[in-house]
């Protein structure tokens, strides 16, 4: 399943990091339009005191976006920032279903109907499939990790 996941060390305290959080998140409910994004706000999730579950703010759905899964440890000079990105449950969910329905049917084909004709289109379309996602995955992945290095790299202004 497409994952990636990195490690920040910053300058900031572990407050202001999730200050910083706090002041572009807003918990969204998609069915509320009363709750949807404005201007400042960068990130849709959740933030708590020890870690966060956010995800870039869009305008239009998009199924590889990645949900950031992230752990916050405080040091005496800043703080370690550790970040994982993962697809949501249910785009996770119907690449398994259909990597796991072509791939069956590759091995239907192969091994119960000998039509090998068929078993190489299904597991063609199995490895497109799979290598479609990894690749919009990753470019989600990219922008998103754009967005929250520039945030952290945020310095307060008098």
């Amino acid at each position: 399943m497409p994952y990636d996941s990195e490690t920040l060390v910053s300058a900031l305290s572990k407050e202001e990091v999730l200050g910083h959080l706090n002041r572009v998140t807003k918990e969204v409910n998609f069915l509320d339009q009363r709750t949807q994004a404005n201007g400042n706000i960068i990130f849709n999730g959740l933030i708590g005191r020890r870690g966060f579950r956010i995800s870039k703010v869009v305008n239009r759905a998009d199924t590889f976006l990645p949900l950031v899964l992230g752990k916050i440890e405080g040091t005496p000079r800043g703080c370690i920032i550790f970040l994982s990105y993962r697809l949501f449950p249910g785009a996770m969910f119907f690449l398994a279903f259909w990597s796991i329905v072509l791939v069956a049917f590759t091995a239907m084909y192969a091994l119960v109907i000998p039509n090998y004709s068929y078993a190489t289109i299904c597991f063609s379309l199995a490895l497109a499939n799979y290598l479609t996602a990894m690749y919009f995955f990753n470019r989600q992945v990219k922008t998103s990790r754009q967005i929250f290095h520039k945030l952290i790299n945020f310095q307060m202004k008098d």
